[in-house]
């Protein structure tokens, strides 16, 4: 692998935006402040030194981690057979008057969210505060409090491993879905740059998530199914930085009990027909007041949505679980977050993850799927 990067280092020298950061490590780089050290790592400062540094890599078959904010990533520890190629393109460019905005891979996801409201535009207030870079949001399909980068993405800049072609392709050819896309796990291609509609009239997108109408003063008959209640997007965007805080989900390199990826778990998709087994169970460990409370949301044809958080508390993990001399645990603000209290390995959050999952398995019989996505180690061992 040394010799296989070499030779990388070796195609890559001279070539504009690109350096190399032979200091690198994913425990400095990761808002779980987890991971190991890869074989070598280079830094793009533009999104054509992000295409060649990939495509060159791809060339001599060395295995690659493109790196964002660092902030959905379960990265094992110790040394990684492959090379971080780090997206540094910084750059957001926005058109007030079309409401078009466009941002390199690199942005940072908020710095792209505060942009666009200093510039008088609506439609991703919701999502602020999310971590990570706007390069991540169309792989992920980012979404929060009703919002998802779906509702306003119009292409994106994507580089086609297989070709090395690089094309503005459009939104609708990326299978977005709940917290997924055909980009997620599928090594198909990497997001260069991305392509926003928004409104031009500042107002935020439909407020459609009850606690954050509720924040913000909207009565839930405004909220029901229409989902047409708009407030200017400042005032939207400083409720869910709220929200967010209070639930440990901004990171702060000072606060421990931020130091996670995020939600951990998707919540789950199942079929229907499924639904009464779940309440049964739910009935059989709660009672059935509890059983009829639980959250359930229509989630296409034969689907419901079910809440993940929910299901772990019900299973018995309380936040701060395992307790607080355990290096890695669920966050005293979010059961939803798995968190490293500041000398935690991958090993250990990895134990926590598997934990919470089988102990939802066995008490619902509802498998939790992973949000991040993992380098090098397995929810499944």
């Amino acid at each position: 692998m040394t010799h296989r990067f070499t030779e990388l280092h070796d195609a890559l020298q001279g070539v504009d935006g690109i350096s190399f950061a032979d200091d690198f490590r994913f425990v400095d780089v990761t808002t779980l402040h987890l991971g190991g050290r890869p074989a070598g790592a280079v830094r793009c400062a533009t999104t054509d030194a992000l295409a060649t540094a990939v495509a060159r890599a791809d060339s001599l078959n060395l295995p690659l981690l493109v790196v964002g904010g660092g902030s959905n990533l379960v990265v094992a520890d110790g040394d990684l057979p492959l090379v971080a190629v780090v997206a540094d393109c910084p750059d957001i460019d926005i058109d007030a008057d079309s409401g078009l905005l466009r941002a390199d891979a690199g942005a940072v996801w908020d710095d792209v969210v505060s942009a666009s409201i200093d510039a008088g535009l609506g439609g991703i207030e919701c999502l602020s505060g999310i971590p990570g870079s706007a390069g991540a949001t169309p792989v992920q399909n980012v979404g929060a409090y009703g919002v998802e980068i779906a509702d306003v993405l119009t292409r994106v800049l994507l580089l086609e491993r297989a070709t090395g072609a690089v094309d503005w392709v459009p939104a609708s050819s990326l299978d977005l879905g709940y917290r997924t896309s055909n980009l997620k796990h599928t090594g198909r291609g990497v997001v260069l740059a991305i392509e926003l509609q928004l409104r031009t009239d500042g107002s935020s997108a439909p407020l459609r998530f009850g606690e954050l109408a509720r924040r913000l003063g909207v009565t839930a008959d405004d909220t029901g199914a229409r989902g047409t209640v708009r407030h200017p997007s400042p005032l939207v965007r400083e409720a869910v930085l709220e929200l967010r805080r209070g639930k440990g989900m901004v990171h702060d390199p000072a606060d421990h009990d931020t130091w996670s990826a995020g939600s951990f778990f998707t919540n789950p998709i199942v079929a229907d027909t499924d639904v009464a087994g779940v309440r049964a169970a739910v009935s059989r460990l709660h009672g059935v007041d509890v059983a009829d409370a639980m959250p359930c949301y229509p989630a296409g044809e034969g689907c419901s949505k079910l809440s993940a958080a929910w299901l772990i508390e019900r299973a018995g993990f309380v936040r701060g679980h395992p307790g607080p001399e355990a290096p890695a645990r669920l966050s005293t603000r979010h059961t939803l977050a798995l968190t490293n209290r500041g000398r935690a390995t991958t090993a250990d959050l990895v134990a926590l993850a598997r934990e919470v999952r089988a102990g939802v398995w066995d008490a619902f019989g509802v498998t939790l799927h992973p949000e991040p996505v993992w380098v090098g180690v397995d929810i499944d061992g």
